[in-house]
C-alpha cells in the first residue's frame, strides 16, 4: 500500500459504556490481523459518558480515541460543557470539530468552531476538523464557496505548524447518514481543492458521508482521499473493518 489511510469511527450519540466494551471484546480479535500494519490508523469517536470505557478498550488494542466535540474554556459557568481538561484527564488526544450536525442541528458557528480548533492545538489535543456543503448549497453552485469560508475561518491567524497539525474531514452534508454517497470523482475533485486551499500538501484529508465496506476502496484509493470517517457502519467491528479489508484487496 502506497499511503497510510485512517480509519476513524464516529460512534454519534450511540453506544453507552457497557455496548463499548463489548465492541472491544469483539473487535480485539477483528483488529488482530491489521494492528501489526504501519499503513493504517484506526481511531474511534465516543459520547462523552463512554470516553473511560473507549479508554480502556482503546489502548488495549492499540487505536486512537477521541471525543465529538468539546468547550473551548478551560473551565467556568457553561453548563452542559465537557471542557479540554477534563478530557485530557482520561487520555483523549483526538477530538472531532464542526461536524455538520453540530453547525446545522445545534447552530454552531464558524467563530466558535475556530476557537475550538486553536484551543485544542494549545492544548496539544489534534482536531479533527469538518466541513461540507448542504445539498441545497452544492445544487446552487456554492460548494466551494462555502467551503472555502469554512476552511478559512478554522485556520485564520493559525501557524503553518498547526495548520498541518489538523486533519480536515470533508462530509457533504447531503451524504450523511442518507445512504447517499458522494461519487470517487466528486469526493477527489473537493479534497484536491481543499489542499491546495491549506496551502500544504502534505495534510491528511479526510472523506465522511455513508462509507461502507461497498464503496471503500474506490474512495480509498483516490490521490487525495487519505482515510474515512465512519458513522454507522463504525458501529460494529465487523462492518467497520470491512472498510479497510476492502481497500486491501
Amino acid at each position: 500500500m502506497s499511503k497510510k489511510i485512517y480509519l476513524y469511527g464516529n460512534w454519534k450519540m450511540n453506544m453507552t459504556a457497557a455496548e463499548t466494551r463489548k465492541f472491544f471484546d469483539e473487535f480485539a480479535g477483528c483488529y488482530e490481523p491489521f494492528k501489526n500494519d504501519s499503513g493504517l490508523e484506526v481511531g474511534v469517536f465516543s459520547p462523552f459518558t463512554s470516553l473511560w470505557a473507549l479508554a480502556e478498550g482503546a489502548k488495549k488494542c492499540g487505536v486512537v480515541f477521541g471525543a465529538q466535540n468539546v468547550y473551548y474554556e478551560a473551565k467556568g459557568a457553561f453548563t452542559g460543557e465537557v471542557s479540554i481538561p477534563m478530557l485530557k484527564e482520561i487520555g483523549v488526544d483526538h477530538v472531532i470539530i464542526g461536524h455538520s450536525e453540530r453547525r446545522h442541528i445545534f447552530g454552531e458557528s464558524d467563530e466558535l468552531i475556530a476557537k475550538k480548533v486553536k484551543a485544542l492545538l494549545d492544548a496539544g489535543i489534534t482536531p479533527v476538523f469538518c466541513y461540507g456543503e448542504t445539498l441545497e448549497e452544492r445544487e446552487s453552485g456554492n460548494t466551494f464557496k462555502v467551503m472555502e469560508r469554512q476552511i478559512k475561518s478554522a485556520i485564520a491567524g493559525l501557524t503553518p505548524e498547526e495548520v498541518a497539525k489538523i486533519i480536515y474531514a470533508y462530509e457533504p452534508v447531503w451524504a450523511i447518514g442518507t445512504g447517499k454517497s458522494a461519487t470517487s470523482e466528486q469526493a477527489q475533485e473537493v479534497c484536491e481543492w481543499s489542499r491546495k486551499l491549506i496551502g500544504d500538501p502534505k495534510v491528511v484529508i479526510l472523506y465522511g458521508g455513508s462509507v461502507k465496506g461497498s464503496n471503500a476502496k474506490e474512495l480509498l484509493s483516490m490521490k487525495d482521499i487519505d482515510g474515512a470517517l465512519v458513522g454507522g457502519a463504525s458501529l460494529k467491528p465487523g462492518s467497520f473493518l470491512e472498510i479497510y479489508s476492502e481497500f486491501k484487496k
